[in-house]
């Protein structure tokens, strides 16, 4: 899909550039001319052909390669590792055996058992009436996902049984030579992902990445945050023991992804991935190690002291990743983020300051934040309390607030000034005109199942035709608040990217950047 393998070509050229410099020859197997893999200079050889088995076996008839490495091309190239190893070759880096334990649902759980980490309830499905019971004994919502494929494709949450068997003649189609996968959905948890690097003797975490927007939007459509802003250190050190554990146990040689939630102060896995993951660019750029290359030496025989020694420990800055949306070029499709991916491309933002790195972000997205004027604000019942700080904060910004009646009469009781306009279908003119009449300069519209998916579409929808910012989520609306704060200090400076990064002789005076507030009290 258009821009959704970016990440991986990333790798694969991180990849191929470490082997050369170590005297391999590399061949790229690729079919997609959008790349930089694909460029004559990269390898040494590139067969521009699909990754298929017959396709993949026929080059390797014809060159009689050392190894193959399959961890750098998502997961289309991990469908083909049993098969390969079948045929003989010599498959670099993590087994397939250690790659199929990890998709394994049932086999993956009896890991999680054995190693006392917690794991959301669970089951796995080939029918929708194997579904309909999984569904019920985990309860809902619940997270409908097809094994084995890749950017989130037919993921989706179900809140209902109708929701489920609608999803799952999806979901099948996806992936109908595995089973589908059905999850607990933690709603209002913290999700949270760990890149890191394994060599079979040690584990070392490159990054560990907490997303802005709650647990259930795809990891490449979310905004996350190194180090962790809100995450307390205790569970960091948490999340650092599971991910050493399940390196180990996996035999992982190479790269691993792992997310996790965070709800109640206890820490969830959801995934692990024994493979290069979508944030590997990302948190390679933030800590200014390439991960990637570092993977691809470890495969051939270095270890990570060779290789990973300069992995900073503690950063003293933050660099928050935000996604890049295509929604203005597809008018009527709705904004609202969900587990399957809709991201063509990702920016960062570094500051030493949480609110200025998130400024930069999202500035560097293109969005046109308002610097003063009207912001539009509807959120649904679960977030109505927290809403009030946000609105407070937008108010004493000096920003005219809009809301609906629900949320109008919810601020007025907080002592908030606000005006308050007509639903899309009560009357004209609604906040629907007031956005096409560019008169907010701002939407913060927060849904909550599907039901009130579908009230605020139209708003939605318009805010993505005529290009005003809309925000779906109250944790990246709380974040905003901040970032509009930043600007409106002057703080936003220019410092080049080399500037940030940890220098080895400083690593002890490094102060640890982050914090346990919670993340709506701001």
């Amino acid at each position: 899909r258009i821009g959704q393998g970016i990440e991986f070509d990333y790798c694969c050229v991180h990849g191929s550039f470490a082997l050369k410099e170590l005297d391999y020859e590399t061949i790229m197997v690729n079919c997609n001319p959008e790349t930089v893999s694909t460029d004559y200079d990269t390898s040494d050889r590139l067969y521009f052909e699909p990754l298929t088995f017959e396709d993949v076996m026929n080059i390797v008839d014809r060159e009689q390669p050392y190894g193959a490495i399959i961890q750098f091309g998502g997961q289309t190239p991990l469908k083909l590792a049993k098969e390969l190893e079948k045929a003989g070759v010599k498959i670099l880096g993590t087994s397939p055996e250690s790659i199929d334990l990890a998709e394994d649902r049932k086999r993956f759980g009896q890991i999680l058992k054995k190693l006392d980490i917690p794991q959301a309830a669970n089951g796995t499905a080939r029918s929708f009436k194997e579904a309909v019971k999984v569904a019920e004994k985990v309860g809902y919502p619940v997270l409908v996902r097809p094994s084995y494929v890749l950017g989130g494709r037919a993921m989706e949450l179900a809140y209902t049984e109708a929701m489920l068997k609608e999803y799952m003649a999806s979901a099948v189609k996806a992936s109908p030579e595995h089973p589908v996968l059905i999850d607990k959905f933690l709603e209002g948890a913290i999700e949270v992902d760990v890149d890191a690097l394994s060599d079979g003797s040690q584990v070392v975490i490159g990054g560990i990445m907490e997303h802005i927007e709650e647990a259930g939007i795809h990891s490449g459509d979310s905004a996350c945050v190194i180090p962790p802003y809100t995450l307390s250190d205790e569970i960091v050190e948490v999340i650092k023991d599971y991910t050493t554990k399940l390196g180990f146990e996996l035999n992982v040689i190479g790269l691993l992804n792992i997310q996790f939630a965070v709800k109640d102060e206890t820490v969830y896995v959801l995934e692990v991935n024994p493979r290069a993951s979508r944030t590997v660019p990302f948190v390679s750029k933030a800590i200014g190690v390439p991960l990637a290359k570092a993977a691809a030496r470890i495969m051939v025989g270095e270890s990570l002291d060779e290789t990973a020694s300069s992995i900073p420990e503690r950063l003293g800055y933050m660099a928050i990743k935000e996604a890049v949306l295509p929604f203005g070029r597809f008018p009527g499709s709705d904004t609202v983020l969900g587990p399957e991916m809709r991201s063509t491309g990702e920016v960062m933002g570094l500051s030493e300051e949480f609110s200025v790195a998130y400024a930069k972000s999202q500035l560097a997205t293109g969005l046109e934040l308002p610097g003063e004027g009207r912001v539009f604000i509807s959120v649904c019942n679960r977030d109505k309390r927290n809403s009030r700080f946000i609105a407070k904060s937008l108010a004493d910004l000096g920003y005219e607030l809009v809301s609906t009646k629900g949320t109008a009469d919810l601020l007025r009781r907080a002592g908030i000034e606000v005006e308050e306009v007509a639903k899309v279908r009560e009357r004209r003119p609604n906040v629907v005109d007031l956005i096409i009449n560019n008169e907010v300069g701002l939407v913060i519209n927060t849904p909550w199942g599907k039901g009130t998916h579908s009230d605020g579409f139209d708003i939605r929808t318009a805010a993505a035709i005529h290009g005003v910012p809309c925000v779906t989520t109250i944790a990246a609306a709380s974040a905003l608040v901040q970032g509009l704060e930043a600007i409106r200090r002057g703080d936003l400076n220019v410092k080049a990217l080399q500037d940030y990064y940890v220098k080895p002789g400083d690593l002890e005076a490094t102060p640890v950047a982050a914090n346990s507030e919670n993340r709506n009290s701001d």
